[in-house]
């Protein structure tokens, strides 16, 4: 089995053959904190989970390096109508945005480098992006690159470079993504940056956002390295301005493969706070849903398919949620089964059942493509009908339980949601849930109907198993 991905720079599916196996690199575009993250983030740092972990389910040893954009023009401006400095107004969005990454399971990754602890590389990859001529400093010191010096730039993006005007200069650092014009590498202190720049030999001033991810990739996984992810927003023309930087400057090729996952959609459009379907983890954290069911849900579409999420915006239902709830309890349920079942298992009487032999090799062949996670849902849910048919028929054994758990938790190490460690129901729920155990057990209907009221007031739903009362938590 082979590992086939999706290469955005030559539009075609290739076979994965890193620069120096079993090693992997990874660099993938981390947030710009200057707000809090929203899902649709989400959606982009869930499918770099996804390869990170799919990479390492193969056994690869994976480096991945995550920047954190705490210096650009949003930041900048935030900081000062916040009246703070910029390490005092971008350190909250930093400390939110790892909570959520724990909340939504996502592994961390070996490396976090902050745009403003390494102004000093930018700096000396500008100085020689200078050197070769590839970048020019204008009157007021701004430095810029020469997109004319490098004829491979916009082949990515397959961009028509006829109507390029030489010398045209963009000045932001995200510009309207139909200009082909010379980019910032270093942008001249104006008043309006207030306290925040540094000393460089064109003056005072701070980087460009793009040359950040150009320096701090190169510092920590070299001039050239495996593996560049990102949303599909990314592609022009952060990422198209990051090949021309980095080749320029070391007459190396960048990076070998580039992969980009598509946009999250709210309601078939793009989240916008006036619509009403812009959402940040905590938003949806407050109608009951939890961070296991978010991962669910951004995982189930492949990563390069638009990913609808669906609410209902007068119910203020989300139906994606609600969809994903039910599907996580069937898999809970399955698990609690096979659990169930007498472990008399041994060595020596492995299972004889050849569907959860050839599971695995299943798992595999879906998502060494391209990372088919539909396809791979496909395989765990096949897995659940199958075992709950067996155990329904009594031909379930010991042996053939242990080895199916043994499978799902092999699965789960990319899955990341099937044996969820998280808070289960409060002490008091809990208790209640009991009660109504033995109300039901003396066959006291009505007041097994109260407490399962009561507890439904706490935010909880009991479900009657034939092992008691299951405690889920409801949607609010």
């Amino acid at each position: 089995m082979t590992l086939k991905i999706h290469n955005s720079f030559s539009h075609t599916l290739e076979v994965f053959e890193p620069i120096a196996p079993p090693k992997v690199s990874l660099y993938t575009c981390g947030p710009t904190v200057y707000n809090y993250a929203h899902i649709g983030n989400y959606r982009a740092y869930i499918f770099e989970d996804l390869l990170r972990r799919y990479l390492a389910y193969s056994g690869y040893d994976v480096t991945q390096v995550m920047n954190l954009t705490d210096v650009d023009d949003k930041t900048i401006r935030g900081a000062i109508e916040a009246g703070l400095s910029l390490n005092d107004f971008t350190k909250p969005f930093k400390e939110a945005f790892f909570k959520d990454l724990d909340l939504l399971n996502i592994e961390r990754a070996e490396h976090y480098p902050a745009a403003t602890d390494h102004i000093d590389g930018m700096i000396k990859l500008i100085e020689t992006l200078i050197e070769k001529g590839h970048g020019y400093v204008s009157d007021d010191g701004s430095v810029y690159f020469r997109i004319s010096s490098f004829d491979q730039y916009g082949k990515m993006a397959r961009l028509d470079m006829n109507g390029m005007q030489a010398g045209a200069r963009v000045d932001q650092d995200e510009y309207d993504k139909e200009s082909l014009a010379d980019f910032a590498l270093w942008k001249a202190w104006s008043e309006g940056d207030g306290p925040v720049g540094w000393e460089s030999p064109w003056g005072r001033g701070r980087p460009g956002w793009h040359i950040e991810c150009s320096a701090m990739s190169m510092q920590y996984l070299g001039n050239s390295f495996d593996l560049h992810t990102g949303g599909v927003d990314n592609l022009f023309p952060h990422h198209e301005d990051e090949i021309a930087q980095s080749e320029c400057a070391s007459g190396e090729k960048f990076v070998k493969y580039w992969m980009h996952c598509e946009h999250l959609l709210v309601e078939n459009s793009k989240m916008s706070k006036s619509k009403g379907n812009f959402f940040t983890l905590d938003d949806l954290f407050a109608y009951g849903i939890t961070g296991r069911e978010l991962r669910y849900v951004l995982l189930a579409a492949h990563y390069r398919a638009k990913l609808n999420f669906k609410y209902d915006h007068d119910a203020k239902r989300f139906e994606s949620l609600e969809s994903a709830r039910v599907s996580l309890q069937r898999i809970d349920e399955f698990i609690d089964r096979l659990k169930g079942l007498p472990d008399n298992a041994s060595e020596e009487s492995p299972s004889e059942l050849e569907w959860i032999a050839e599971a695995d090799q299943r798992f595999r062949l879906a998502l060494d493509q391209d990372l088919n996670m539909p396809e791979a849902l496909s395989v765990l849910f096949s897995l659940v009908t199958l075992g709950n048919r067996e155990m329904d028929e009594g031909g379930m054994t010991a042996s053939d339980a242990q080895a199916l758990l043994a499978v799902l938790r092999g699965f789960d190490t990319v899955f990341g949601y099937l044996f969820w460690a998280s808070d289960g129901p409060p002490a008091d729920v809990v208790a209640l849930a009991e009660e109504r155990d033995r109300a039901r057990s003396g066959k006291d209907y009505a007041e097994s109907d109260r407490l399962r009221d009561a507890i439904a007031e706490f935010g909880w739903q009991v479900k009657d198993t034939a092992n008691g009362g299951k405690l889920t938590k409801l949607l609010k």
